[in-house]
């Protein structure tokens, strides 16, 4: 199989030559000019050149650094807003295909292509992801750099298409390498150690399944877990605990556990589309799997109730003494408590509120329910002390959520949610709406 990173690094060399072998200083103004030099190089070993010299030079820049180089690519790359008011001038007047192209070509600004030419160097992609999660840490103060963070984002979604990325079944003969990487970017239920890993890989009621990108070996993107139920699962105990009968007699299949291993990647859509072709994997696999849904977490929740003023608690409640949910306010508030049982029809209102009424730009306020939401799914059930655990707690009071994934419903209840705002539940939660 041809080495592409051998390549592009022979390739780099020979650009070197053609450009000159020098010492280059690893400083700010070095790789803004090297940027300009990239974007204005026509041939192909001296673009892979210089676009090597600013990835080698950006990974020593300390955090300053790369917060001053993101701010002036990003005002020095953008579009130029008297060249586009022209070109607007020119498509009005002459109203054809020449003049369109070249609006749109103003409108972009150097921003992207500079950003595809970064992509040239031998380790262009993975030093992309690197940067844009470098980026995206200094968005909340910086929200200026948005544009750029978005300029990027529109290039991740063509270049890390489903299309181009690789479907793997994980097991436990897997690589040892993707293995540990499995370990480290597990984000919703940690994985303790080796035992615990096996156990979600190799018994018969477990699936495993992980997104890869050719350029990126090894390096799972996004990574689903199943676990093969008898109807939806209800406890994230009990699916993670070590299988203890050899009973089959399951009919559904529980998303558990999916997880975004690049931060680099974020809000690039990968988990619906992976989502979706896990289902038919698993269709094809196990005629007898006839529902799927999810066991997920409630992050967020914990944070909001603890926001809410007596007067939006009794709006919500109605009628209820909303002293008796002073407990869930206690800094003392103890793994298991009792209580939470005794409440839990208060509790699962408020939780429904949250879910269906609770919103940031006409869009679900909790991001799990967006991105389920946004799939197809409806929400199912609400699960008391689904997840018992000190993360659990401090999320949601141990409260998790399933989401179906009706089948045959899913093009219209997706539609439904995108063009009309409208969110899909079951009966089992009518009842607290």
């Amino acid at each position: 199989m041809l080495d592409f990173k051998k390549l592009f690094s022979s390739i780099a060399d020979a650009g070197q030559n053609l450009i000159g072998k020098k010492t280059v200083k690893k400083d700010l103004p070095t790789a803004l000019q090297l940027c300009d030099d990239l974007t204005s190089f026509k041939g192909i070993a001296s673009g892979i050149a210089i676009a090597r010299e600013i990835t080698e030079i950006y990974s020593v820049f300390n955090t300053d650094q790369k917060l001053n180089f993101f701010k002036e690519l990003n005002k020095k790359f953008s579009p130029n807003k008297e060249k586009v008011e022209i070109k607007i001038a020119e498509y009005l007047k002459e109203k054809n295909e020449k003049s369109l192209n070249e609006l749109g070509t103003a409108v972009e600004g150097n921003r992207q292509e500079l950003i595809r030419r970064l992509n040239m160097a031998p380790n262009g992609t993975p030093f992309l992801v690197s940067m844009r999660e470098d980026l995206i840490k200094f968005l909340p103060i910086n929200p200026e750099l948005k544009t750029l963070d978005e300029d990027i984002r529109h290039l991740f979604k063509s270049w890390f298409n489903p299309g181009f990325l690789r479907l793997e079944k994980i097991t436990w003969e897997s690589k040892a390498a993707i293995l540990e990487k499995i370990i480290k970017y597990e984000k919703v239920h940690q994985i303790k150690d080796m035992n615990d890993l096996k156990r979600r890989l190799q018994q018969e009621d477990r699936r495993f399944f992980a997104y890869f990108h050719p350029v990126l070996k090894d390096e799972p993107l996004i990574f689903v877990e199943v676990a093969f139920t008898k109807g939806i699962g209800n406890s994230i105990q009990e699916i993670v605990k070590p299988k203890t009968d050899n009973n089959s007699n399951y009919d559904t299949a529980t998303f558990y556990s999916i997880s975004n291993c690049q931060e680099g990647l974020m809000r690039v859509t990968l988990g619906n589309f992976l989502i979706k072709r896990v289902v038919f994997e698993i269709q094809e696999e196990n005629p007898k799997i006839k529902n799927f849904g999810t066991l997920s977490p409630l992050p967020g929740f914990c944070d909001w109730f603890l926001s809410l003023n007596d007067e939006k608690l009794k709006d919500i409640l109605k009628d209820y003494d909303i002293t008796k949910l002073n407990f869930l306010r206690s800094s003392d508030l103890k793994i298991g408590e009792p209580k939470i049982i005794e409440e839990k029809t208060a509790i699962k209102k408020l939780v429904a509120h949250y879910l269906i009424n609770e919103k940031i730009n006409n869009k679900p306020l909790n991001p799990v329910s967006r991105f389920h939401l946004g799939n197809g799914a409806s929400i199912y059930n609400i699960i008391i002390n689904g997840n018992i655990s000190d993360y659990g707690y401090k999320e949601s009071f141990g409260i998790m959520v399933n989401y179906g994934y009706q089948l045959e419903k899913l093009e219209k209840i997706h539609e439904d949610f995108i063009t009309k705002g409208i969110i899909s539940y079951s009966d089992k939660i009518k009842k607290y709406v």
